[in-house]
């Protein structure tokens, strides 16, 4: 008697076709974590390791001095406390302005609407690198170079906000009309809607909006070293890394290594409590009329 050829289920099918996309996945992630893998495992390595050929993966000796020197060298505790409020200030103000900006572009009628966000959207085609010099005569005219004040009003006021005007606008846009027309008949007003209907719907834009301006103000670069360059105590984490150098100029990378490893882990930390609202809030964004 001959048996029947077995038909593999459609859940089986489904099974291993996500064991086969979770391979592919993996194997395309390890040329992207691999110099996050370099740089960790450097920071523990000496300077003679580090450029060893054929390379090591992992280090012979922990050297959890080169740690130590991070502090020892520069005042780094304070520099990356420096960072770390010089970046909470942007994404609450950020979040404060966009938001506002976003709904108003969004649900609010008024004449020359569509002709401002295109003027405001225009803003991001100038470089920063333009802008630099006239921004640094006027903070010398307001006394505001050497303080972090820049650092801060800049980004909430510029190209940050304008990002996050335009992901929340994109996102309330996407909200149904029937829920705004509901709270009306509730008795809320125009502000009461946005801050009882409109704001808590918006989370997951929010939190989008919140890493974006975190990453931008961790990472920024060129604005520390124009507006508070020359103090070591008003420095952030990225202008200060490559201050660890000898006395002839020439970098420490150990501790340049260890700096850097210490200096990804708030951005970490933001993406793993992030993480479950960027793709949805992405998501809404991208289906937005």
């Amino acid at each position: 008697m001959k048996s029947e050829p077995q038909v593999m289920r459609p859940r089986s099918r489904r099974r291993w076709s996500g064991i086969a996309l979770t391979v592919i996945l993996i194997i395309g992630a390890i040329p992207l974590l691999f110099p996050l893998w370099w740089l960790v495992t450097s920071a523990f390595k000496g300077l003679n390791e580090i450029f060893q050929y054929p390379p090591h993966l992992f280090p012979d000796e922990l050297k959890w001095e080169n740690f130590a020197k991070v502090f020892e060298l520069q005042p780094f505790a304070r520099q990356f406390l420096n960072s770390l409020y010089i970046a909470a200030l942007n994404v609450i103000g950020t979040l404060v302005f966009s938001s506002l900006a976003g709904y108003a572009f969004a649900r609010m009628r008024f004449p020359g609407r569509n002709v401002l966000f295109v003027l405001m959207l225009s803003a991001l085609l100038v470089p920063l690198e333009v802008l630099i010099i006239p921004l640094y005569a006027l903070m010398g005219e307001l006394g505001w170079l050497g303080t972090h004040l820049p650092l801060i009003v800049l980004p909430v006021f510029g190209v940050d906000a304008v990002i996050g005007t335009f992901l929340m606008r994109q996102y309330f846009l996407s909200l149904p009309v029937e829920l705004e027309d509901a709270g009306r008949i509730d008795g809320l007003s125009r502000f009461g809607i946005f801050r009882h209907i409109a704001l808590p719907l918006a989370r997951p834009a929010l939190a989008t909006v919140a890493i974006l301006t975190f990453l931008t103000s961790w990472n920024a670069f060129l604005e520390p070293l124009v507006f508070v360059s020359g103090v070591p105590d008003l420095l952030t984490v990225p202008v200060a890394i490559p201050l660890y150098a000898d006395a002839y100029g020439f970098p420490v990378w150990e501790v340049q290594m260890a700096a850097s490893t210490l200096s990804i882990l708030p951005v970490l930390i933001v993406f793993i409590i992030a993480q479950r609202y960027i793709i949805p809030g992405f998501a809404r964004v991208g289906i937005a009329g």
